[in-house]
C-alpha cells in the first residue's frame, strides 16, 4: 500500500463516467448517450480546424482574445468579463477551487449534473443536495438548504438530465434570496436550444451584481465536444480570480479557431436548433404513444421513464436497445434508475431508436 495519502474527501469522489461509445461485436453504433450535436460541427468549424494543423507548434493565445471579443459581439457582452475554459466543466472546477474549500458547502439540485459534487469534493468542500419538485429545481427548497457555510450554488438551466427549466422570474427570485457572499453559478449549457419567451440564460443576473456567473459550452449545439471549449460570463472581480487560477494556455489553438468559426456560422446553428426542436417533439410523441412517460424537455435530449418492475424496466430496455446497436444513457447515477436519457440524433437515428423501442414494448408485452 502506498504511504502517500490524498487530501481528505478525495477518495469519496465517484469518478465521472461518460456515455458509452462501443458495444462488443457491433460495428455500426447509434450513439444517443452523450447529448452530442446531431448534425455534427459546422463545415466552417471543420475548415478552421484543418487550417490550424500547420500551426500546432505554436502556443495558443492564452487570453483567447479573438473568441472572447466575438462572443461579446455576438451576445452583447463585455469581453473583458468573459473567461474561456477547456470545456465549461473546467470553469466549474476552477470556481470551486477559488471560492470553496474545507468546511464550506456547495449546493446543487437533486438531479443536477454529476460534475457539481465532484468539483466540490475536489476542492475539499461538502456537496449538499436540494430536493426537486416534479423533476424541476425548486427555489424554495434551494434557499432552505442555504447555511452560513454555503459558498456556491450550482444550477443547470435547462437541467441535464431532466430537461426542465426555471423561468427568468424564478431565477431572479433565487438570486435575490441568496446572501451576497454566496456565488450563484448558472450552467446554461443547453441555452441555445431554448425557445421559451420566459427563459433567460442569466446575463441580466450577472450584470445586476457581484455574485452570479453564467457558464456556456461549445459541446452541445455547436457540436465541438471533442475540442473541449467553454466560457463563462462573470462579474469583473470573478473574471479576475478565474484568470489568476486557470492555466495560462488552458484552451488549445485549434479549439479557439473552430469555436470562433462555429459561432459565426449562425445559419448552421439555426439549422441545428430547428432539427433538434422537430425531432425532440417527434421522439417525445412516439415514446408517449407507447405508454411511456416523457417529461417536456428543453435540451437536446429527452428523459424516458419506464415502470420500476415487470418486463418493461429501463434496464431491460437498455439491454434490448444495445442488442440493436443503440446506446442510450442509464440514469441510476442521477437518482433516476427507472429512466433512460436519449440524445436527439440524426433523423434516421431517431427513427431507428423509436423502431427498436416499439419492438421492445410489443415483443416483451406479447411474451408469455
Amino acid at each position: 500500500m502506498s504511504p502517500l495519502t490524498p487530501r481528505p474527501g478525495i477518495m469519496d469522489i465517484q469518478p465521472y463516467v461518460g456515455g458509452e461509445s462501443k458495444i462488443p461485436g457491433v460495428d455500426r453504433i447509434i450513439k444517443l448517450a452523450s447529448n452530442e450535436g446531431a448534425l455534427g460541427p459546422s463545415p466552417a468549424a471543420q475548415r478552421a480546424l484543418e487550417d490550424e494543423a500547420s500551426h500546432m507548434h505554436r502556443y495558443p493565445d492564452g487570453s483567447a482574445h479573438a473568441l472572447r471579443h466575438a462572443l461579446g459581439a455576438h451576445w452583447g457582452l463585455d469581453p473583458e468579463r468573459i473567461v474561456c475554459g477547456a470545456g465549461s466543466d473546467e470553469l466549474l472546477g476552477l470556481l470551486c477551487r477559488a471560492y470553496a474549500g474545507p468546511g464550506d458547502e456547495v449546493l446543487y439540485t437533486q438531479h443536477g449534473f454529476l460534475m457539481y459534487p465532484i468539483a466540490a469534493r475536489t476542492a475539499g468542500a461538502t456537496p449538499v443536495q436540494a430536493p426537486e419538485t416534479n423533476l424541476t429545481a425548486d427555489v424554495d427548497a434551494l434557499l432552505a438548504k442555504v447555511t452560513d457555510r454555503t459558498r456556491i450554488v450550482f444550477l443547470a438551466n435547462p437541467n441535464n438530465p431532466t430537461g426542465t427549466y426555471l423561468p427568468a422570474a424564478e431565477m431572479k427570485r433565487l438570486r435575490d434570496g441568496l446572501p451576497a457572499g454566496v456565488l450563484l453559478v448558472i450552467d446554461a449549457a443547453y441555452a441555445e436550444f431554448m425557445t421559451r419567451n420566459d427563459y433567460s440564460p442569466g446575463v441580466e443576473l450577472v450584470d445586476a451584481g457581484e455574485n452570479v456567473v453564467m457558464t456556456r459550452t461549445f459541446s452541445k449545439i455547436y457540436a465541438l465536444g471533442a475540442l473541449r471549449l467553454g466560457w463563462a460570463y462573470c462579474p469583473a472581480s470573478v473574471a479576475d480570480v478565474l484568470n489568476r487560477v486557470r492555466n495560462p494556455f488552458n484552451v488549445a489553438a485549434p479549439s479557439l479557431a473552430a469555436g470562433l468559426a462555429a459561432l459565426k456560422d449562425v445559419a448552421f446553428t439555426d439549422q441545428s436548433r430547428d432539427h433538434n426542436t422537430e425531432w425532440r417533439a417527434w421522439t417525445t410523441d412516439e415514446c408517449r404513444a407507447l405508454g411511456l412517460e416523457v417529461p417536456e424537455s428543453h435540451g437536446n435530449f429527452i428523459l424516458v421513464r419506464f415502470p420500476a418492475s415487470g418486463p418493461h424496466t429501463a434496464e431491460a430496455a437498455d439491454g434490448f436497445l444495445k442488442g440493436r446497436g443503440i446506446i442510450v444513457r442509464r440514469m441510476a447515477g442521477y437518482g433516476l434508475p427507472e429512466s433512460l436519457r436519449v440524445s436527439i440524433g440524426a433523423a434516421d437515428e431517431m427513427q431507428a431508436f423509436v423502431g427498436a423501442l416499439t419492438d421492445f414494448m410489443t415483443e416483451t408485452r406479447a411474451a408469455p
